[in-house]
């Protein structure tokens, strides 16, 4: 009996390793992190997480489940959709073929939102296209004193968003408004009761993809084309969103943009023109990502 229970173990561990290596190595065709997604979707599958997974493999066995998470993920499908959330700044956030998956890139907004807001936190924030509401909810939870706001054109964006802001604890300190800013007069919600004062800070990751550019099936089929397209340059958007901005800015408040890796001498040029100081950061792969905008003159 004492033998039997030293060879089980082994034979699982084996059977599940066995099928975390081949996973991964079928996995490197769609995928820059093979194993790793092989680890999360097997975690997944069987209800535990990732490092969980790592501490007890001699006890675990392949679940049923696995070979379909698999599948989809062969044909594609990005891990996030699969697992049905995905981390930004630390914070688990469901998303869903509604919504843009958060980036890492995209946290160096919150990194420079950190930066300046710490002499002078921000109180009114509001997310321009909140998508899954990472962004807004990922600001909230470094400035504990301030509100939110998320605005988005998607109904079914907005519920994502909404239902996160309920699983994070923010839902007190946030509301989220249907607003399409390519609709006349979109800046009119400040003037309703459901206003609000001018904005301290301005979060916008907006759509800035040229409709000609060629994107991984992972996105083209699984992501909302609304939320990644900007016309034949990829500026529409923002030649919407910067003239707005005077609308919507407090005095001495900031504006962040991201842009895409081309883009920051086009979106600057756009933003002086309207009178804006423009500085550019660039994300974890040294490519150019974020404009910070101020009033030219402002404090």
């Amino acid at each position: 009996m004492g033998d039997n229970d030293n060879i089980t173990p082994v034979y699982e561990r084996q059977g599940l390793s066995h099928a975390l290596r081949e996973t991964a190595q079928s996995f490197e065709s769609v995928s820059e992190t093979p194993r790793l997604d092989a680890e999360l979707l097997m975690a997944h599958a069987l209800g535990i997480s990732r490092s969980d997974l790592l501490l007890n493999l001699p006890k675990l066995a392949v679940p049923d489940a696995f070979a379909a998470f698999s599948a989809r993920r062969k044909a594609h499908e990005p891990v996030a959709h699969i697992l049905g959330e995905r981390e930004f700044w630390s914070l688990p956030f469901q998303v869903s073929p509604d919504v843009l998956i958060p980036r890492p890139d995209s946290e160096i907004m919150i990194e420079t939102a950190v930066k300046i807001g710490a002499k002078n936190p921000p109180r009114n924030i509001i997310d321009l296209g909140t998508g899954s509401g990472a962004l807004l909810l990922a600001g909230l939870s470094e400035f504990p004193q301030a509100q939110g706001v998320g605005i988005d054109a998607s109904a079914a964006a907005l519920a994502v968003a909404h239902n996160n802001a309920d699983r994070l604890g923010f839902s007190d300190r946030s509301r989220f408004l249907l607003q399409d800013w390519t609709a006349p007069d979109w800046t009119q919600f400040m003037q309703q009761p459901v206003g609000s004062e001018p904005f301290d800070l301005i979060l916008a990751n907006p759509p800035y993809v040229s409709t000609g550019d060629e994107l991984s099936r992972e996105v083209a089929e699984y992501e909302p084309h609304s939320a990644l397209f900007a016309g034949a340059d990829g500026m529409d958007d923002y030649r919407i969103i910067i003239p707005a901005l005077d609308d919507l800015l407090a005095e001495n408040g900031t504006v962040l943009l991201e842009i895409g890796f081309n883009q920051a001498e086009a979106v600057s040029r756009l933003a002086k023109k309207h009178g804006y100081h423009v500085e550019c950061k660039q994300d974890l792969g040294g490519n150019d990502r974020l404009l910070v905008l101020s009033r030219a003159g402002a404090g």
